[in-house]
């Protein structure tokens, strides 16, 4: 996830939130933030277009007047914020949403080595991440809403005496990610239900013994998805591109090198490699070193060595790999309004090789299609 801040919803304004709410927004149960008194009185023709959405439906679309560059929109109001028993141990963000431990990187040379004791703690928390996945995978069909999804994978993530990473971290209202057909990362889970034909990414991370575990794959949402070659061709692209990458992961790998094979064989389906967000360190940090870009010729720095772990989760899309963000400061979509599909595990480097700490069991719910027309000898990849 990327860091956002909170800034007014005033129409063309970019100042940071006040106190100030939108009086008949908040009777709606809607938290609607502006920088000043002017700035509400400028935009009120426009905002009040929401109360009456809101009215007619009960879910209406925050962002009226805003260019969306695909057929998807928000459906608010978002559910109030979930919350978590006391005795659940919580990341250094969880309160006020700033994740100070993640402010001073350093050199991107730096990169955290596991002990032995760091790395049982990873295999754990990335094992229960998985099954949270799994758990809320396994509810994904048409007429289910994102929201839905998210207190599924909530409660899951209770049960197993973990933190929903995602939650309040930079303010993100959720406790998971669901990013919908041209949504290319950071979709805030809401009230708009998913119809066949979708295809949705699930993006879950769990904080469990003072350590994050992050994963996310995209699932198809009925047969119609199931069937479309296109649909099926970005997915299954950016499922193979992962696997492709995960077999250069040794010591001495350099950082750089992962995005070459990615962008070979998105490029050799017809599909374009996201620039904007990258694979990164996964510790006893949310976000840390190294930084792993996903498209070619990069300038990544740094070498992979045993004992370091992070995440490569390549995002492919049907068209250009450019992106513009949506109003909410964190939905991120194509700007030609084509799919989107990514797929991530976390990896620790050991010291032949790699080990897959998010990997797949047995009966995980999604899997591979073939993409027709298309020769499948990929290796590595998920069955």
């Amino acid at each position: 996830m990327a860091a956002a801040k909170r800034l007014c919803i005033g129409v063309a304004c970019a100042n940071p939130i006040s106190t100030l709410q939108c009086p008949t927004c908040l009777k709606l149960g809607k938290a609607s933030f502006f920088c000043s008194q002017d700035c509400f009185k400028t935009s009120w023709s426009e905002h009040k277009i929401v109360h009456k959405q809101s009215a007619q439906t009960g879910i209406y679309d925050p962002f009226p007047n805003f260019h969306y560059t695909g057929s998807l929109r928000p459906a608010y109001p978002l559910s109030p914020t979930r919350r978590l028993p006391p005795s659940i141990r919580r990341p250094d963000y969880s309160e006020d949403g700033v994740p100070k431990s993640e402010q001073n990187k350093g050199n991107p040379k730096n990169i955290t080595i596991l002990n032995a004791e760091g790395i049982e703690s990873m295999r754990k928390v990335c094992r229960l991440a998985r099954e949270v996945l799994d758990v809320c995978a396994a509810a994904v069909r048409p007429g289910i809403t994102t929201d839905e999804l998210d207190e599924i994978a909530h409660k899951a993530c209770i049960e197993r005496d973990s933190y929903p990473s995602p939650l309040n971290y930079v303010n993100f209202p959720k406790s998971i990610c669901t990013s919908i057909n041209e949504v290319i990362c950071h979709g805030i889970p809401d009230q708009r239900k998913l119809v066949d034909g979708d295809i949705v990414n699930l993006d879950i991370t769990l904080y469990h013994g003072g350590f994050h575990g992050d994963l996310n794959e995209t699932y198809y949402v009925g047969d119609k998805a199931r069937a479309n070659p296109d649909t099926v061709r970005v997915v299954e692209t950016s499922r193979d591109c992962l696997a492709k990458a995960i077999k250069l992961v040794k010591p001495g790998m350099l950082f750089r090198d992962p995005g070459n094979v990615i962008e070979k064989l998105a490029k050799q389906r017809n599909c374009s490699v996201v620039r904007t967000y990258i694979g990164h360190g996964v510790n006893q940090l949310f976000h840390c070193n190294p930084n792993v870009p996903h498209y070619a010729k990069n300038k990544a720095v740094g070498v992979a060595k045993a004992g370091m772990c992070f995440t490569i989760e390549p995002m492919i899309n049907l068209g250009t790999y450019r992106d513009t963000i949506w109003p909410d400061k964190w939905t991120s979509t194509t700007t030609d309004g084509k799919m989107s599909a990514q797929f991530e595990h976390t990896l620790l480097v050991t010291e032949d090789g790699v080990e897959v700490l998010t990997a797949r069991f047995p009966d995980s719910p999604g899997g591979k299609l073939p993409i027709p027309g298309i020769d499948m000898g990929v290796e590595g990849g998920d069955k």
